[in-house]
């Protein structure tokens, strides 16, 4: 309720976000950005490390999302060589018909030898 205040915004992996989306949308919530890096439940399950946090929780997110008429929603997928390159057209396909932004975004490396990936799961 702050004066000139136009945009409340949270960018979260979505996995709680169904069950408190809307309570935040009561509180001024006005914008989501939500990461998603796949859309294979095996491929999810690696990435957050937790069994039973599937996909059907992010589109759940999603669907709420719209239904609540927030003002801006935003997915963004880290597109990595090896892992998710071959679902890009999957995430167009995916959200063509849902009023969201999909912004693919550059996998990089920590220190140009090593990406995090592979740091946070022992590959390098």
């Amino acid at each position: 309720k702050l004066e000139g205040l136009k945009t409340i915004a949270v960018t979260t992996n979505g996995i709680n976000l169904a069950r408190l989306l809307p309570r935040l949308k009561e509180a001024g919530l006005n914008a989501i950005n939500i990461s998603l890096d796949t859309l294979v439940p095996a491929k999810f399950e690696f990435i957050v490390r937790r069994k039973g946090t599937g996909l059907s929780s992010k589109a759940t997110v999603l669907i709420l999302a719209v239904m609540l008429c927030l003002l801006f929603l935003q997915v963004n997928c880290v597109v990595m060589r090896g892992f998710n390159e071959d679902e890009l057209l999957g995430f167009v396909d995916f959200t063509k018909d849902l009023p969201l932004d999909v912004r693919f975004i550059e996998y990089m490396p920590f220190d140009g030898k090593q990406s995090c990936f592979e740091i946070l799961h022992g590959m390098g």
